[in-house]
């Protein structure tokens, strides 16, 4: 048997390939993020006895969590709540598609169809 040898510019070359590899692993992950703020843990609930709400309630309540991602959808973030055991989940779209000739959101034909980041708060009422 021979042994192969590499001149620098084979070297280089595999190093960029590697380094494109890698990169490429690192851009097909999705953009989320989890926090969790309590010590306490809960039992899980069906994803239908968790709500989806689009403001803070007025019934008192505590943080879970909060999650972020994109390309989720609220139900997405409603089954994560409901895995912690959550009572409701906020849920805010952040950024995504407009169009530039409908200047107030409230108006835009887009709205609420289209999203580029989702984020959710998980949340335990504290009083029944």
């Amino acid at each position: 048997m021979s042994a192969i040898s590499f001149g620098e510019k084979e070297v280089y070359l595999m190093k960029i390939i590697l380094l494109l590899f890698a990169l490429s692993l690192f851009g097909c992950a999705s953009d989320v993020a989890n926090r969790y703020y309590l010590s306490e843990r809960f039992p899980p609930k069906e994803q239908s006895d968790v709500l989806i709400l689009h403001s803070k309630p007025s019934k008192p309540f505590v943080v879970i969590a909060d999650f972020q991602s994109r390309g989720e959808s609220a139900s997405d973030l409603q089954e994560k709540a409901a895995e912690i055991g959550a009572d409701a989940v906020i849920v805010t779209t952040v950024g995504g598609y407009y169009s530039h000739s409908e200047e107030w959101a409230s108006q835009d034909r887009y709205k609420n169809k289209y999203h580029s980041h989702i984020v959710g708060t998980a949340i335990k009422f504290t009083e029944d």
